[in-house]
């Protein structure tokens, strides 16, 4: 099969407009186009880093479910990876009349603004929740607007402000719901099945028409950036200025956003949003649905992937940890040919992985504990939500009938350079009962398996004693000692 025609140009939807840009730069942001060449300066740069929400807006994609339209950080979302896209910033919300729309009203009346800044990002996410769930539960309210930071309101007006949306109008009477079809049309003829490529050397940026087509392209670049999420390569480029040219951003291609579900695995596409992956792995693996509620706010998990995770090789990646303890496996392709491995065999040393020139991940396949398993995970972080990991600690256990430790394996991040086993600790337990005697015996293992580092999130010593009690707390957890953590809403503890 031959390479697919090319196109020269980023084809999008900005609000009602259609858009087709030449002359995109690799690390050119959707925030600075929306403030610089539209002057839609609603949206606001914060951060910069994907953590404040002021510049949040709603990105329109076809999937295989349609059109879904979900919260973003247009401060670390690249142009590039827009194609056949609808960006809805704050200046496309009103009432058909011109009016205020619903959320911004509700916002108004019951007092969510105060100095103003931020609001504009709230609006949206509120936005975003309410296309989905029109009268949705505080849990829900306080998950979407994880990512949204205010100094002022104390953020309970915002909550009222959040329940009362749907006194003030209907969702299925909004524009996007109401255009949703027109829209999706749109969008359909904008996915013409071309490669984009833009610019040359420094500026040079490429958009792969479909799987094959990215395994060629980079085969003839193996030095390229690949870019999906880019929750991480943002932060390259708006904190550290570093270059990203060639990249290659690989967010529309399908065939890396399939999920396949079995009663043995679920194999997630490298593609996969931390959003998408949600259902399926912590409907087989609960823990793992309350770990990724906890990986940062609502639009990073919306961009931010499973494969970019485990690629990107951060020993601090909240990923890695429970899929190698779960017996995780990686596909990786280069051009036509394909190989397996072990996740953990995947990290060889800070900054190097088992990744060959021109070759990527394609899939990660994640086993579903057996019903006789115990698996937990816990994030230790300084802030409960939107922060990154100090320690994350994942353990499988396996006992035979007469409670001996017939099988364990324990990952942490955090701990050293790369995502990594306790093996001697393992080895200490197996075969062994599973009680506290055995467990405060093998804490010594910890010192022969890991050196952590001492750095703004943690000291070493304070990773080596969490990292111990996470064992002693999985033992309590697993032996009725402890029923678990407890979640309080601050509306129940008032």
């Amino acid at each position: 099969m031959g390479a697919p025609a090319i196109r020269s140009e980023i084809r999008f939807l900005i609000n009602g407009e259609d858009v087709a840009l030449a002359g995109v730069k690799p690390d050119e942001t959707l925030l600075d186009h929306l403030r610089l060449n539209r002057s839609l300066r609603g949206t606001k740069e914060g951060c910069a880093e994907g953590d404040c929400g002021a510049c949040t807006v709603l990105v329109g994609r076809l999937g295989q479910g349609g059109l879904v339209y979900e919260s973003v950080n247009a401060c670390i979302r690249f142009l590039g990876s827009l194609d056949a896209t609808h960006v809805v910033t704050i200046e496309h919300l009103r009432r058909p009349d011109g009016s205020l729309h619903p959320v911004q009203q509700a916002m108004v009346d019951l007092h969510g603004s105060q100095c103003g800044f931020c609001t504009p990002g709230f609006v949206m996410s509120l936005y975003g929740l309410w296309m989905q769930t029109a009268t949705p539960s505080d849990a829900a309210i306080e998950k979407a607007l994880q990512g949204n930071l205010c100094r002022c309101t104390g953020y309970e007006a915002i909550m009222r402000a959040a329940r009362a949306i749907a006194d003030y109008g209907k969702a299925e009477r909004d524009p996007l719901a109401v255009e949703r079809a027109t829209i999706a049309s749109r969008l359909a003829v904008l996915r013409d099945g071309r490669r984009i490529e833009i610019g040359s050397g420094r500026d040079r940026l490429v958009v792969p028409a479909s799987l094959d087509d990215l395994a060629d392209v980079l085969e003839a670049e193996p030095k390229a950036v690949i870019v999906a999420g880019s929750t991480d390569v943002g932060l390259w480029v708006t904190k550290h200025m570093r270059a990203i040219a060639p990249a290659i951003f690989i967010g529309g291609i399908g065939d890396l956003q399939r999920i396949e579900a079995t009663d043995r695995a679920v194999v997630i596409g490298a593609g996969v949003s931390y959003t998408d992956a949600f259902r399926p792995l912590a409907t087989a693996i609960p823990a793992m649905g309350e770990l990724i509620d906890r990986i940062g706010g609502e639009q990073v998990r919306n961009m931010g992937t499973v494969g970019g995770n485990i690629a990107n090789g951060s020993p601090i990646g909240d990923m890695p940890p429970p899929l190698i303890a779960l017996g995780a496996t990686l596909t990786l392709r280069k051009g036509g040919i394909r190989r397996s491995l072990p996740l953990e065999d995947y990290f060889i040393a800070y900054g190097k992985q088992d990744r060959q020139p021109g070759e990527f991940v394609e899939s990660v396949s994640v086993p579903i504990p057996a019903a006789d398993e115990r698996f937990a995970v816990y994030k230790v972080t300084k802030r409960r939500d939107e922060d990154i990991t100090a320690v994350l600690g994942a353990f499988r256990l396996s006992l035979s009938p007469d409670g001996i430790v017939r099988d364990i394996v324990i990952a942490y991040g955090g701990m050293a350079a790369t995502p990594k086993r306790a093996r001697r600790v393992e080895a200490a337990l197996t075969g062994k009962p599973w009680s506290e005697a055995t467990v405060d015996a093998a804490l010594s293992a910890y010192d022969a398996d890991f050196a952590p580092l001492t750095d703004m999130r943690a000291s070493a010593a304070y990773r080596q004693t969490v990292a111990k009690n996470l064992l002693r707390r999985f033992l309590l957890e697993t032996t009725g000692g402890a029923a678990g953590p407890i979640t309080i809403s601050r509306y129940e503890a008032a």
